[in-house]
């Protein structure tokens, strides 16, 4: 026999509970946080060193910190992780932290600047990519200009025809979007657009150039009433490839991005409209009818009238089929003489 719905949540929670029963409502509480919410807060990211980091990759971290900002949180030690062989380790951190998003820099002599990003979907590894940094612009290099402000929106230009062709390049871009663009929003106002990161690749090359520039609007020379925007390199800056890729299977990524049904909102009805007074109004399509033989109820004097109406009609024929008889009768007669009876 099937547990019942209550028999299953309860099953779940002590599953990750450690198999315990729960002690009291303040775990309960706590499992229930945890559990998918109808409306998810912004995606938070984690940075943290691996096994060993070099100083400008500890600044790569810095600045991802920096421009991700307000939901990014930077650990300061070193981690004796290896994501592509064991991944166990920065579930348990995502969770503990309560990031979703993940970056980890390393540099050693087989893999030097080493960047691996990434992201969880229930506590688990969705996504990673491992990609080594070949050149790299740190937001210290462009002091003095000006840069992004606080939980600011990029705009984001993928550039290259690897971007749509080519199929781990389409899931990067993917994970790509999903890390740096911070909290999702309905409308954006035009004012909090001031900074663009770009990624280009050309069809050649394994090489992807991202750069990020200060986005600011002056007055359109032309007088127009939309504001002409001015691009300024502002850091920061790299030139990567990849190395290794990780993605989800087809069944986790069909799980991944599954959407309640709540959000998804009522089924638009067709021919079915509300006016101002709440009343709702309903348009039907039916087909051809023939009205003349609609069968309705009719009061008595037009029962009468229909019968005395249909005598006439009746009689007409009559009358008219008489006259058509003797009409043949007299051409009969006068063709051979005698009556057709006789």
């Amino acid at each position: 026999m099937a547990p019942t719905p209550h028999q299953a949540k309860v099953n779940k929670a002590k599953i990750m509970a450690g198999g315990k029963k729960q002690p009291n409502a303040r775990v309960a509480r706590y499992l229930k946080s945890q559990e998918s919410q109808m409306h998810e807060g912004p995606k938070n990211a984690l940075l943290m060193k691996g096994i060993k980091c070099s100083g400008g990759m500890s600044v790569v971290l810095k600045d991802l910190r920096s421009i991700l900002a307000p939901s990014a949180k930077l650990l300061s030690k070193n981690n004796d992780i290896v994501p592509f062989d064991d991944a166990s380790s920065i579930e348990f951190l995502s969770t503990k932290n309560d990031c979703c998003l993940f970056g980890m820099a390393s540099h050693n002599k087989k893999r030097p600047n080493n960047l691996v990003i990434g992201r969880t979907f229930d506590h688990q590894i969705l996504d990673m990519a491992e990609l080594g940094l070949i050149h790299y612009k740190s937001l210290f290099d462009y002091r003095g200009m000006p840069k992004k402000r606080l939980g600011s929106k990029p705009m984001m230009l993928f550039l290259g025809d690897k971007w749509h062709l080519d199929d781990e390049w389409k899931k990067l871009q993917n994970l790509l979007v999903d890390f740096f663009r911070g909290e999702p929003v309905e409308k954006i106002s035009l004012s909090g657009v001031d900074h663009m990161m770009s990624f280009s690749v050309s069809s050649n090359s394994d090489v992807c150039h991202m750069r990020t520039y200060y986005v600011k609007l002056k007055k359109h020379p032309n007088g127009g009433s939309t504001p002409l925007p001015h691009l300024t390199a502002s850091g920061p800056d790299m030139d990567f490839k990849v190395r290794r890729t990780e993605f989800a299977s087809p069944d986790l990524w069909k799980a991944a991005i599954i959407q309640p049904t709540a959000l998804k909102g009522k089924k638009k009805k067709k021919n079915q409209t509300t006016n101002l007074f709440g009343e709702t109004m309903g348009r039907l399509h039916l087909d051809h009818q023939d009205l003349d033989k609609v069968q309705g109820k009719r009061s008595k004097a037009l029962r009468v009238a229909g019968k005395l109406e249909a005598q006439k009609e009746r009689d007409a024929i009559n009358a008219e089929l008489e006259q058509e008889k003797s009409t043949a009768d007299m051409e009969f007669q006068r063709t051979y003489g005698f009556a057709e009876h006789e």
